[in-house]
Parts: C-alpha cells; sequence; structure tokens
C-alpha cells in the first residue's frame, strides 16, 4: 500500500490498516511484523498528519532502519503512531528530533508496557502544575523579582540547587504564613494532569510527586488527586511566620532518584517500568534513572540531555508514551 492513498491525517487510518502491523518497505506499507525490534518511535500531536511520518521515515531509511508501523490511536484527544524499529541510536534520535517541526516524538530503545504494574514520578512545580510557589509566595511576600531570579538560574542549571533553595527561602524570613494558603487556593493544574492520573488508575499504576518544593502544596495535590506519595521540603514556621529556614534534608536532584528507586521496590515494580516526568536541572538524575524519562516543556539544559522531551503537548502526552506499545 502506498502512503499516498491513506488518509492525510493520521488518526483516519485506523480502518485502512485494521489488518494489524504494517512493514514499511520500499517506499510501501505491507502487512507484517519485524522478528525483532530494538527501538520503539512514538509520534504525537494534537493533529498528527503524513508529514511526521513521511519526514521520519526519510531519516529511517536513510539510515538503514527497518520499521514496523504497529499503531494509530487517539489518547486523551490526541492523535499518536507507534512504530517498532530494527535498531536503536542516539544519532538515530538526534536526527528525529531535528525535523520534528510540528509534532512530538520519543525515540527509545525501549517503553514501559500498559498491561504491566508500573510507577509513575513526577516533579511539581512547572511540570504537575502551572506555577512556581516559591516565585508566588514571594511575589505576595513582596520579594518576587529576586526570588524568581534565583529560580530561574536554579532551573537552568547554573545555580546548585539545595543553595538556591536556601537562598530563595531565607528571602522569605518573616512573610506571613497565610500566604501558603493564598498560593494554594489559586494553584492552576498542568493541562492534562488529571487525564494522565486518571489513565495511571485505570491501568493500575502508581502515581507520585517528587518535588523540590513545599509540602503543604504537595499534600493538597496528594488530597485533591488521590496521589498514592508525595514527597517535597518542610519551610520552618514560628508565630505564624515563615523563619527564612527549610527543615530536614532537601529534596534535591540525587533524593529524587532515590526515591523513584525507593518507590518501585516499595511497590516491587522493576525500575523498567517506572516513569518520570520533570523540568529542570534538579530533574535530570531522576529522568535518567528512570525507564522512561520524559521532560516536559523544559529548560534548554534539560532539553539536552532527558531521554524524551514533550514540547507541544503537555501530560496526556506521558499516558500516549505509556500507550503507544
Amino acid at each position: 500500500m502506498l502512503m499516498d492513498v491513506l488518509p492525510e491525517r493520521v488518526r483516519d487510518w485506523t480502518p485502512t490498516l485494521a489488518s494489524g502491523a504494517h512493514l514499511w518497505q520500499q517506499g510501501r506499507l505491507t502487512p507484517g511484523r519485524l522478528d525483532s525490534h530494538g527501538g520503539h518511535l512514538v509520534l504525537l500531536a494534537e493533529q498528527l498528519d503524513k508529514t511526521a511520518l513521511h519526514h521520519s521515515l526519510q531519516i529511517l531509511d536513510e539510515e538503514g532502519v527497518e520499521v514496523e508501523l504497529s499503531g494509530v490511536k487517539a489518547v486523551a484527544g490526541r492523535d499518536l503512531l507507534s512504530l517498532r524499529l530494527s535498531t536503536w541510536s542516539p544519532l538515530l534520535k538526534s536526527r528525529l528530533q531535528q525535523v520534528a517541526a510540528h509534532w512530538d516524538l520519543a525515540c527509545v530503545p525501549a517503553l514501559p508496557r500498559a498491561d504491566q504494574p508500573g510507577l509513575v514520578l513526577m516533579d511539581m512545580d512547572s511540570t504537575a502544575i502551572q506555577i512556581e510557589c516559591i516565585d508566588e509566595i514571594a511575589r505576595l511576600a513582596g520579594v518576587g523579582e529576586e526570588v524568581a531570579a534565583i529560580t530561574r538560574a536554579a532551573m537552568e542549571g547554573a545555580l546548585p540547587f539545595s543553595e538556591s533553595l536556601r537562598r530563595r527561602v531565607k528571602a522569605l524570613a518573616g512573610a506571613d504564613a497565610a500566604i501558603i494558603d493564598e498560593v494554594i487556593g489559586m494553584m492552576p493544574l498542568m493541562p492534562g494532569l488529571t487525564e494522565l492520573i486518571a489513565g495511571l488508575k485505570q491501568m493500575g499504576w502508581k502515581v507520585a510527586i517528587a518535588s523540590g518544593g513545599f509540602t503543604p502544596f504537595a499534600c493538597h495535590l496528594q488530597e485533591r488527586l488521590a496521589l498514592d506519595a508525595v514527597f517535597a521540603n518542610t519551610l520552618e514556621i514560628r508565630d505564624g511566620r515563615l523563619t527564612g529556614e527549610v527543615l530536614g534534608a532537601i529534596v534535591d536532584a540525587e533524593a529524587k532518584a532515590n526515591i523513584l528507586v525507593n518507590l518501585a521496590h516499595e511497590h516491587n515494580i522493576p525500575i523498567s517500568q517506572t516513569v518520570a516526568v520533570g523540568d529542570g536541572a534538579n530533574d535530570l538524575l531522576m529522568l535518567a534513572q528512570a525507564g522512561l524519562g520524559v521532560a516536559l516543556h523544559a529548560k534548554p539544559l534539560v532539553q539536552e540531555k532527558a531521554p524524551v522531551c514533550l514540547n507541544r503537548l503537555s501530560l496526556e502526552g506521558v499516558l500516549g508514551l505509556l500507550q503507544a506499545r
């Protein structure tokens, strides 16, 4: 079957490809499967058209990669095309990313299985929610610009996270602790979060937050969304005011990676069945540790190093990746 005869929008291919998997051979789609595969390519977009597949197949052909078109789906209202690859390499991933003009993609050696137990561990600020809570506290306390500048430096990796957190919290000394409840009342969820969590619960997966932010916000999300666990930092409050100190060990990059391993062990989940999602430099170790690491609308440093980047879709894209296999 020539690709030219297929509808322009990939989602509309489903009836034509109902017979099952197809191999891409000499410019045609032919029913069949790869004998074995060494990688996965998933293309995702709000509306995915043939252009995405055309550009991807051109690179795969140039690299001598055999391709099996294994599935076309709509997940959380988004289009998804899944391909199995005979081989995988970092160079192949890089080349495919360079042509991804209007779509997101994941080119990875392996994907977790949705039909087996798993764990998703997310960052909170600018990942599960759309704001940086400490910046909002600082804004209401009248030190917004000072704290936001430190936040940016930390997220981009220009400052060690623990140092940046202590500097930001120090700037909040004397602020009314009631500000915390004010920020909780205006915390916007990241688009796709509720769909992701509902999908994970339906799959029987565990979902948790490991945040370099603060416990009141993480605990609020846990109660609101029925999360299995949350980990965050504790602000010291005395006489109704912030002291400018953090109590206990800070949830930094190493702590997040350890939380992922410990949660997986606690629930008897293999690391290959774990997913980490984050946006800042403090998330990189966690993303590298997980079976699948996903950077969401991430800072440039994270984009360079993360296994998978979602820039056009939001958290519903994570659900798509899990259901793509």
